[in-house]
């Protein structure tokens, strides 16, 4: 297994037990609170990322011979799928009770022998590259440790693992790059990622014109459609400047 596969499934499953730690603390009862996603009660969310993580180990057996996709093409499949995911996460979320569920959770993931960060496998959205593949788990994995958080304002958040935090917030800039493609606005997400995109006048010195920074938090909202972006931008959560700087059109990027 190459060295880059080994970091994501370490970085996964560090925040995979920092997250069922932290629900570990919560009495049973209170997991049929909603959470902040709509008809997902917090057992049903804790269901939905076991069964993201128990996928992982299948997913990488699986290979294909087509190209593969751009992670930004293949998140894209992911609003047409929405029953089908929904429909998955009750059958493997079903009357287990949640400390059942946290045990699946603390149990890390495992790459099966032969598979190669650059292997194109079979994935549930359409072809795609290992390393890829994992770095969309990761980002669904810090993601809804974020939504638990949100669902249980008056806890402290999580522990973010921070190689899983990095790695969701630069595989996202990444993807919004890929769709965006160009050089003038500068969006920055400190300490993880400064990156370029967007058509227009190319930036070569001094302060960009165009520039937009966020937190990784509201850059993971922003990009997942759990936050408006004018919203964020009034609100001060996210800081633009310039005629170009409103990157509206170009999110949320999971839709």
């Amino acid at each position: 297994m190459s060295v880059g596969l080994a970091a994501e499934l370490e970085s996964y499953a560090g925040q995979s037990v920092a997250l069922a730690d932290w629900l570990a603390e919560l009495p049973a009862p209170e997991f049929r609170r909603p959470s902040v996603l709509p008809e997902w009660d917090l057992r049903t969310l804790l269901g939905h990322v076991v069964g993201s993580k128990e996928g992982i180990a299948q997913w990488l057996t699986t290979r294909s011979h087509e190209r593969a996709l751009p992670s930004a093409a293949y998140v894209r499949a992911y609003a047409a799928a929405a029953a089908d995911i929904s429909a998955q996460t009750r059958s493997v979320t079903g009357d287990h009770a949640p400390a059942d569920l946290l045990d699946r959770l603390r149990t890390p993931p495992v790459a099966p022998e032969g598979v190669s960060a650059t292997t194109v496998l079979d994935g549930p959205r359409g072809p795609i590259t290992a390393l890829d593949f994992l770095r969309t788990r990761v980002i669904d994995l810090v993601v809804h440790c974020d939504d638990f958080a949100r669902s249980l304002p008056e806890r402290p958040p999580p522990r973010m693992h921070r190689p899983a935090l990095a790695t969701a917030t630069r595989a996202l800039a990444g993807m919004l790059v890929s769709n965006a493609p160009g050089r003038s606005v500068e969006i920055r997400v400190p300490p993880f990622v400064a990156v370029q995109a967007v058509a227009g006048p190319r930036h070569t010195r001094g302060t960009p014109p165009n520039v937009v920074e966020t937190d990784p938090f509201t850059w993971l909202r922003l990009c997942t459609g759990r936050l408006d972006f004018a919203a964020a931008v009034g609100s001060g959560a996210v800081r633009a400047s310039g005629t170009r700087a409103d990157l509206t059109p170009y999110l949320p990027l999971l839709r």
